[in-house]
């Protein structure tokens, strides 16, 4: 059955470089968030872990793994869609790793894997270097999955760059897009809002897009504002600057409105 009206939960959080302490604080911002009517709950990019770079290996897992089953049972436990952020996924006889977002349903199953296609090399702040692809080996694969009779289409932080594979997505029947992102504040402060609104208007999507906030070592700055932005480009959910859920939601009505008096999809020219 699709759902007519889905009610999603932002978890925005400041991941360090304690796992222990960032599950803690994932699994009782989700049951906040469950509590307070979510249907879907969605986290960051690297929810688990946000640290010096010669912890990765000690924090890596495989999928399925303890993390990614611990996120399951939670799903299961409160019936609801759970996008768990990503991870670090290790890579059998490998020092690298992938950035992987895991989606599951109420029923704890795994319903979708993605692994972050485009890498952050990038140096655009005085303070901070950028270099994902040092430790993180790229995906090849373009993701989408059920959500409640909806598709979503998966993606990572600085996917949003790349409206190709957007559109892609949007190809394969997506509705909603994912993008768990720790955005620095460097660029977010410009661009985190103008990009998530120009992909859910050039798609006529909804874009859910739950985010890291503040510092974290070894000299990160994540900026935060996680955001729900319907098809024609409104933001209808905004965290404020600090940790916490924030819900908001997807009335598909407005999608079909859209994509009814405005069939931009059905004039495309280049394919």
């Amino acid at each position: 059955m699709r759902a007519e009206r889905l009610t999603v939960g932002l978890v925005q959080i400041n991941s360090r470089h304690d796992k222990l302490a960032n599950l803690e604080k994932i699994e009782r911002f989700v049951r906040e968030a469950a509590g307070r009517g979510a249907e879907v709950v969605a986290l960051p990019e690297y929810a688990t872990y946000q640290g010096p770079k010669e912890a990765l290996y000690e924090v890596a897992e495989n999928i399925p793994g303890p993390t990614t089953e611990f996120y399951a049972r939670l799903a299961k436990e409160l019936g609801i869609y759970l996008l768990a952020g990503s991870l670090l996924e290790r890579i059998e006889s490998s020092q690298q790793f992938y950035n992987t977002s895991t989606l599951y349903d109420p029923s704890g199953t795994l319903i979708g894997a993605y692994r972050k296609i485009h890498l952050f090399d990038a140096d655009v702040d005085v303070s901070s270097v950028y270099n994902e692809s040092e430790y993180i080996r790229p995906g090849t694969e373009i993701v989408v999955s059920p959500v409640a009779g909806r598709i979503a289409g998966m993606s990572i932080c600085y996917d949003l760059r790349f409206p190709e594979l957007y559109r892609a997505l949007t190809d394969r029947g997506a509705e909603i897009f994912f993008v768990p992102a720790s955005f620095t504040m460097f660029t977010g402060k410009d661009h985190w809002e103008l990009l998530l609104r120009a992909r859910a208007v050039e798609n006529q999507c909804f874009v859910v897009a739950p985010a890291q906030i503040g510092r974290y070592e070894p000299n990160g700055w994540a900026y935060g504002r996680s955001s729900i932005v319907d098809p024609w480009g409104n933001v209808v959910a905004k965290a404020s600057d600090t940790e916490g859920v924030t819900l908001g939601t997807l009335d598909f009505r407005i999608l079909d409105w859209v994509r009814q008096h405005l069939p931009a999809l059905n004039h495309r020219r280049l394919r």
